[in-house]
């Protein structure tokens, strides 16, 4: 008969052997060498993707804002990596300010206009490689039913096999900044500023 000190020492050692299973299992070797960046077709997973936004406050604050869901593809070739096509498309009735009377707000004819126009889409164009790692794509942005040409810097994080998705990752930063009153939102233009910064998260999974 097991001993009490005994009993709960192999539970213990059996936690600590299942934790080190999970660990080995969560921790995919990613690589940033460009043959990470595997040829295929991508789809965005949506569980680990965010896009925020950061617009100057009145010179108080940085006011920070994101939306919850995204959709997004990304067609690849390594050996063309200029020519890759990424196509995304936000919910914009999804935007999240832990304050729903403002949210509404926003979302209102004066700001993003949800109701008539509920999706922002982007649609690359061109990418210009500037190093191992980073390039610049340009591409154009729907918002609010005008469409016009921006910039994001891009860094690829790596790629990798994961097991707990079963598939193989690859994952990017991208910042980039745009002109709301380009797109027909100028409530309070002057007051407030007119820049958006845009900041955006995502791994894609290779189908």
């Amino acid at each position: 008969m097991l001993t009490r000190p005994l009993f709960s020492s192999l539970i213990v050692s059996l936690f600590i052997v299942l934790l080190a299973g999970c660990a080995s299992v969560a921790a995919p070797r990613v690589s940033e060498d460009a043959s990470a960046l595997r040829k295929g077709t991508y789809a965005l997973d949506p569980a680990h993707a965010s896009v925020l936004f950061k617009i100057d406050h009145l010179g108080f604050s940085t006011y920070v804002g994101r939306f919850e869901r995204i959709d997004a593809t990304l067609d690849f070739d390594s050996k063309n990596p200029e020519r890759a096509d990424v196509e995304a498309i936000i919910d914009m009735t999804s935007l999240d300010i832990a304050n729903d009377d403002f949210a509404d707000t926003l979302m209102g004819p004066d700001w993003f206009d949800a109701g008539q126009f509920p999706q922002a889409r982007f649609v690359s164009r061109e990418i210009a490689v500037t190093g191992d790692t980073t390039g610049v794509m340009t591409g154009d942005l729907t918002l609010k039913g005008e469409t016009r040409p921006i910039r994001l810097a891009v860094t690829f994080n790596g790629g990798a096999r994961d097991l707990l998705r079963g598939a193989y990752v690859v994952g990017f930063s991208a910042t980039g900044t745009f002109d709301r009153t380009d797109f027909g939102i100028s409530k309070f233009s002057g007051l407030i500023t007119d820049d958006v910064a845009i900041e955006i998260e995502a791994e894609f999974v290779r189908q």
